[in-house]
Formats: C-alpha cells, structure tokens, sequence
C-alpha cells in the first residue's frame, strides 16, 4: 500500500526536512518520497508505512512531554525567553540556574495555562519561567526540583543553559584601518627546512617575513586537521579523520624541545630520515605526503623516548587534562588504525561504543600507544602556540587565520568516537550549481541536529575551543552548514538529496560565544545558494561573510561597484576552488572541467560565457583607469586588487598563487583522482619551485602587496 505523501511529506516538515529546494537556474525543485524516507530514516524515523508516520508523530510528542527540562537551552544575551518546564500535573516546581562562577539565580516562574497532556507515564503538566536578559555570558546549569508529588520525595533534573553574545566584537578591535591578509596552502609552501611538505615552522617564518616585510595583518591556511596517523593518507584538508586535533604532518621534528636531549646517533637518524625526503622540497610537480609522514613519525618516535624534564611533564599533563575525553578517544583511535595496519584486520571495538567495555580494553592494553598520540598533539599545539606568536610579534594584527572543514571521512576518528552525534547512511554535499552541474558529494557524516541538541552541543563547543586556542581568525567553510546541510543517502546521486535544517541559533550562538571568548574572528564562507536573510543574520551576529570578485554581480550581472562591496567581510579576488588569477584569466578551469567531463554545455559556449563574464570586470578596470589595453598578466592582477582594496570590507585576502604569478588550481571540484588535487607546489609563472625564503625576497610579491597597502592607504 503506498505512502500517504502529503502526510509523509509534513512529517519531514515538521522534522526539520525540507520537502523542496530552490536549484542554482532559479527553479524550485521537490525532494522524491523515497529520499525523504532515506533522510528520516537517518534521523532515526523509519517509515514504511501510513501508521509508521502516526507513530512517529505520537512518540515524538510523549518523548517532549516525557522530559521536564530540554537537554539545553541556548540563548542571547540581550533577550529574555521562557522556559517550558513539564512536570506531574499538579506538583509544585523550583528552578534555579547554577552560574559558572558558582552563584545561583532563582527564576521567576511565569503563568502558563497549557491543558494538561495524558502521557503514557501518567498526567502531565507543564510550569513557564522566564529566563532573564542580562544573564552572564557562559555555560551554566539549569536545576529544577520538582515535588514533592502523589507521594514522592522532591526531585532534581538539570540542563545546559548556555548565554551566548549578541554579536561577535572581536573584529571592532581592528578601528578603522582595514586589514590585508595572505591565503595559502600551507602544506605546499616549503622552505629549505622542510621535510618535503610545508610545516608548521614554515608558517611561523612565512608569517613573520609577511607582518615584517608587506604589512599583512593575517595568514589564512588550509584545514590542519589530521588524517590518518600513518600511510596511506587522503591528500584533501577537507577530509580529514577529525576537525578537532592537528595533522603530524605539520610538525617540525627538529624544533621539538626534545631535540637538544637526544643522543647523538638518535640525531644522525633524523637528519637520516630528512635526508630522505627533503629532496623534494625542490620538486615543482608534486607533492608526497605518505612518505614524509612516515619519516616524521619515525622521528617522532626517537622524540618521543626521550625523558622529559619534571617541568615539560607538567606541561603536557595540564594540555592532557584541557583536552580531556576527546583526546584521549582520538589517541585510542590512532592506536586502533595502527593496529589494524599492523594486523591488515579492523578491530571489533572499532564496531562498538567508544564507551563499551571493548574499548575500556583496548585502553589499556594500548596504553603506551595513546599517550605516544597524545604527545605528538602536544606538540604540535606548542608550535601552533609559536607560529601564532611570532605572527603577531611581527606586527600582525589577527595572526593566524585557521580554517575549518565542512566535515570528516566515514570512517575515521571522529565518525568513531562521535557517532552518538552524527547520521549514518548519509553523506554531505551540495546540489548541482554553474560550477558542478552534477552536484557534488564529500561523503562526510554530518551532525544529527536532535542528538547534538541531545549532547548539548559539547561536541560542537569542544572543537571550536580547540581550534581556536592559537588562531586570530577562524574560516568557516561552508557556513551555511550552520543553518542547512545537503544530506545524499548512500547509493544516491549528489543531485539527489535533501536539506537538512539545523538550529542556528544555537550553532551560531556557540560559536559566537567561543570566539568572543577567544578573541577569535570569525569569518563564514557564504557563497552559494540560500536565502537572502541569511547573510544579514550572519552580520547581525558579528560574523563575517566572503565576497569573491568574480562572483559579485547586481541583479542584472553586472559587477558590483567596490564601494557597494559588504563592510563586514573578507574580499579577496579568488578562491582555492578556481584556479590562481593567472590560470582564470586563461579559461583554465573551463578547460580542465572539460577534459574531465564536468560539463553539461558544449565547451565553446562555456568558453564564451566565462570569457563574457571576465571581460565585464576587464571592463570596469580599463573604465577606472587601472587597466591599460594589452597589459601583461601581472599589471592585471595588481590592478585586479586594486580595484578590490577600493572595497570598504574589513579584511582582504590576497591568494600567495597571485603574489608569485602560480597558474596551477590546487583543486577542482568534483574530481577525486582525475586530477592531483590539494598536490600542487608552490611555483612561479615558470614552473620553478617559490620558497618560504623566496618570498622573502620576491620582487613580484612587493609589487603586488605595495600596491594592494597604498591602495588601503588613500581609502
């Protein structure tokens, strides 16, 4: 018998499921019944048929009135709100909050005439408090002491309270005087220190030669997020085994404290294993990353052994300690991956809780393991910690800026150890656009909005706290994620799927109140398609957006006029996804989608339209007078610039590619192994490999970043 849609389809309303869409061409697309079921499925809502929709809706509403106070309760500052407390019918109730500082508030509790509910555990009634504007920013504790009633002693539930900022104000320490940053993918900007992949101390010298030398005020780098602990690892930064902790190729094994201690054949051995892959700091092709990971943790391993000082231990015990549950379950983690590379079997805990007795073994059998992880994550923060100093030491004003990846892989660390908090059976992605016209699919897990509600949004907190404990700025890719994310069932096509809609309140509330507490500023990448009061809550909130040059165009395609460019947002002329200026003023991307059969239109017509929407900025530049007919590549894309530093946006971003004349996209959306993405080399217009130290000395760099500062001079 088939499915009643119109109910199935309220019921995934109500749930949170959109049951339609708006498509990239302007034309509204519904959802198919059976994705729909896919989606709810996940969600924990299994349908099959009409009695299933009847039964989900009247568990939904007895589980509500089943509970007297929500898991948590997010709000603003500036707001009051009530609190719905559900208690016996009849029975007299207290609530309190408990404060982060350790004193209490009693609430005031409110009328509320709502009938009593008839519940499968008895008579049910509901009591309403007021929440009070002007509570302390912080995560705090909601008691309620309920009772005593038909004959049993009072008793006590709790609940998260947290209060988070009107708006994000970290960005109003900045005054007038914009600030100019640098983007770049850090892995593939290496020095003659390097170990064949850009580090972490390539980062602290990149970002003192740029504070000292070009007045930048930020250093913006790909995710750092780790992927596996050992080969083979995924060459993306967007999909890594977790968000939350740091990837060991990004550690500088000669600069760990350790490294004055160790013996002299232990030396030899990592100037041995250096010795292996430093050759490739040279190489412009490509890069290695399973090989030089491999020799880190080799020489990691000789670090590791040697015997701390009392006072390096303290330290290491009081990051342990910070970082709590989360890091000793991703240690257990990397301890798992190793295991099974060593046994070519998958350990059976690997399939239980993160909590299940299995793995309390697995703890301690694998005990030297973890603590080896953690050490590793240790000191990888304190050379996070350093490259942060030295940027602002050289007189950046944000430092680094870190970036956060949508999601993880299916089947790392952080689908294990957080899989209470994220569907399974579902990938993320995004419907098809201009630029994917097949959609894509990242094959990540994404949150599960009622079970991070249920958590309290803890495993949201701890990341962002985590991540931004040595950052001046965090990147949010993707941030409409926030609001909805694009769920594709297994064995799907990307273009079939379904928004999943999230509290963003709560997420942009939490993420508000980490970063304000951080001094953190928080930029979200917002393009793409979404309503339009999405950008102006984003603004109201303090967060800032991205406007990409080309992408700036008025409702009949023109380009915008700088001046009409958002104040709150980071302008920049590319993005990672297209290629270098250079490459964009050629028509690479097109011609490499079409090599690689990403395109629906015959690829003259899509080389006209690009070319027709360039030359309409072109245009705007020869009109301003920036522009001469028949400059070079270079004049353009420092008038390019120029014409963008004419924007009243708070924070420009300038791609390192275009400051060494780089033509090569580092990736192209929608391809996997068809092209060496997120494996691209810094070089220059030539093909030659550019440096840390290069840079430095870079006549082109100055050319760019001197114009780019007199233009933010004379605005």
């Amino acid at each position: 018998m088939p499915l009643d849609t119109s109910a199935l389809r309220a019921l995934a309303r109500d749930i949170g499921v959109s049951i339609d869409f708006w498509g990239w061409d302007g034309v509204q697309k519904q959802v198919a019944d059976d994705t729909l079921r896919k989606v709810l499925a996940a969600l924990g809502h299994r349908i099959e048929t009409d009695d299933d929709i009847e039964r989900v809706r009247r568990e939904r509403e007895q589980a509500a009135w089943a509970r007297t106070l929500p898991p948590v309760v997010v709000m603003r500052e500036d707001a009051d709100r009530g609190l719905a407390v559900r208690v016996p019918d009849g029975a007299a109730v207290r609530v309190r909050i408990l404060l982060e500082d350790g004193t209490e508030r009693l609430l005031e509790q409110l009328e509320d005439f709502t009938p009593p509910f008839e519940a499968d555990g008895g008579r049910r009634g509901q009591a309403s408090f007021r929440l009070p504007v002007g509570l302390p920013l912080g995560w705090h504790r909601i008691l309620a002491e309920v009772g005593p009633a038909q004959g049993r002693d009072a008793e006590e539930h709790c609940s998260q309270l947290v209060v988070t900022p009107a708006r994000v104000t970290v960005q109003d320490r900045l005054g007038a005087k914009r600030a100019m940053g640098i983007q770049a993918q850090l892995y593939s900007v290496r020095s003659p220190r390097s170990w064949g992949i850009g580090d972490l101390a390539d980062a602290r010298d990149l970002a003192a030669i740029l504070g000292v030398r070009h007045g930048a005020d930020f250093l913006l780098v790909n995710p750092l997020h780790a992927s596996n602990p050992r080969p083979p690892v995924l060459p993306s930064p967007y999909l890594p085994v977790t968000r939350r902790f740091t990837s060991a190729l990004y550690v500088r094994p000669e600069e760990v404290p350790e490294y004055r201690d160790l013996p002299e054949f232990a030396r030899q051995k990592i100037a041995l294993l250096r010795g292996e892959v430093s050759p490739w700091n040279d190489r412009a092709d490509r890069l290695v990353r399973d090989e030089v990971l491999a020799r880190k943790n080799e020489a990691l391993e000789e670090l590791f052994a040697v015997p701390r000082t009392p006072a390096r231990q303290a330290l290491l015990d009081a990051f342990r300690a910070r970082e709590g549950e989360g890091l000793e379950d991703y240690a257990l983690w990397c301890a798992l991956d190793e295991r099974a590379a060593a046994t070519g079997i998958t350990p059976p805990v690997l399939q239980e809780d993160v909590r299940s007795p299995l793995a309390a073994q697995a703890r301690a059998e694998l005990a030297d393991r973890i603590d080896f992880h953690i050490w590793v994550q240790w000191v990888l923060d304190e050379q996070m910690a350093a490259t942060q100093l030295a940027a602002t030491e050289a007189g950046m004003r944000i430092g680094l800026m870190h970036d956060l990846a949508v999601g993880v892989t299916q089947h790392g660390a952080d689908a294990w150890r957080l899989a209470h908090v994220l569907a399974r059976g579902i990938g993320v992605g995004a419907p098809a656009d201009q630029y994917n016209q097949l959609g894509q699919n990242w094959d990540q897990p994404p949150w599960r909005p009622d079970a991070l509600a249920e958590a309290a949004y803890l495993p949201w907190r701890d990341m962002l706290r985590t991540l931004m404990r040595h950052a001046g700025a965090l990147r949010i890719d993707h941030v409409l994620g926030l609001f909805r994310l694009w769920w594709i069932p297994e064995g799907n096509q990307a273009s079939d799927g379904a928004y999943v809609n999230y509290d963003h309140e709560a997420m942009i509330g939490i993420l508000a109140l980490e970063a304000q507490r951080a001094g953190a500023i928080i930029v979200g990448e917002d393009l793409g398609t979404f309503e339009p009061w999405v950008r102006d809550y984003l603004a109201g909130r303090g967060i800032l957006g991205t406007s990409i040059l080309w992408f700036e165009n008025d409702s009949q395609g023109q380009p915008l006029a700088p001046s009409t460019y958002r104040e709150l947002c980071l302008a920049s002329v590319n993005t990672h996804d297209l290629p270098p200026t250079a490459g964009y003023l050629a028509g690479d991307h097109v011609a490499l989608r079409h090599e690689l059969g990403l395109l629906e239109r015959p690829l003259e017509e899509e080389l006209r339209s690009d070319e027709e929407g360039r030359e309409k900025v072109l245009r705007v530049l020869r009109q301003e007078g920036l522009l001469a007919e028949g400059a070079s590549v270079e004049d353009t894309i420092i008038a390019l610039h120029r014409h963008l530093a004419q924007a009243p946006s708070q924070l420009l971003g300038v791609s390192l590619v275009d400051c060494v004349g780089e033509r090569r996209i580092q990736n192209q959306p929608g391809t996997d192994n068809e092209y060496p993405n997120w494996r691209v080399p810094l070089a220059d217009e030539s093909g030659a490999v550019v440096s840390v130290d290069d840079i430095a000395a870079s006549a082109r760099t100055a050319r760019l970043l001197g114009a780019i500062r007199e233009e933010l001079d004379r605005s």
